[in-house]
């Protein structure tokens, strides 16, 4: 009993400090964003000749190029698919056709979704979802075969962890599956023990190509 409480009270004590580092990042970042907002239209009026010519030479194609997202699975001992391959991380404002569904990183809008424990009742954009991939977050989705308690289970586990987000994916083939960045596998529901260990591994796991990143301040739906 001593130890459960322990470990809950260090689990408590690591969230707490993370929430603090995101806060304080976020804040640094304003003040970045007033500074280079100056620069940033500045470039705007100067470059918006080159801008118009780039937008006539690409064609108005609605999909960015997802040549830099190449690779197949392979699945490690722990039922987990690696991703063997490249993953790009450009920020594009396209769409993007993944390879996989859901998708487990390259190429994203420049926005990331919350990911602060946020469960979202409506399909969100792959692209935004990707984006929170890369700071650490993991993507719980779910399609119309999923049992409406399991659904409710992760959502309620999804809502007390940080760098989780959550939301209904139709165009998966499985009922569940947990997404990071370069990693995937299926669970059966809340209960499977998987999915713990998914989350443990994961949440801000070596994996994360920018460990620490905000998943608040992001686009909420």
């Amino acid at each position: 009993m001593g130890s459960a409480k322990k470990s809950s009270a260090a689990r408590t004590a690591r969230i707490e400090e993370m929430r603090r580092a995101e806060q304080a990042r976020e804040r640094r970042n304003r003040i970045l964003v007033v500074a280079a907002s100056v620069v940033v239209v500045a470039g705007l009026v100067a470059g918006g000749v080159v801008l118009v010519q780039a937008q006539s030479d690409d064609g108005g194609s609605s999909a960015a190029d997802d040549a830099k997202t190449a690779g197949k699975f392979a699945t490690d001992a722990d039922g987990v698919r690696a991703w063997k391959g490249t993953l790009g991380r450009e920020h594009v404002t396209k769409s993007v056709d993944y390879p996989v569904t859901p998708p487990v990183g390259g190429d994203h809008n420049p926005v990331w979704m919350n990911c602060n424990g946020d469960v979202y009742e409506d399909e969100i954009n792959p692209t935004n979802a990707v984006h929170s991939l890369e700071h650490g977050a993991v993507w719980v989705t779910y399609n119309g075969d999923a049992p409406e308690a399991e659904v409710e289970a992760l959502a309620a586990k999804v809502r007390k962890t940080p760098y989780t987000l959550m939301s209904p994916l139709d165009g998966q083939k499985d009922p569940v599956v947990l997404t990071a960045w370069g990693h995937q596998r299926t669970v059966t529901g809340a209960a499977d023990p998987a999915v713990d260990a998914f989350l443990e591994k994961f949440v801000q796991g070596q994996q994360t190509p920018e460990p620490g990143a905000a998943c608040t301040g992001g686009l909420s739906k």
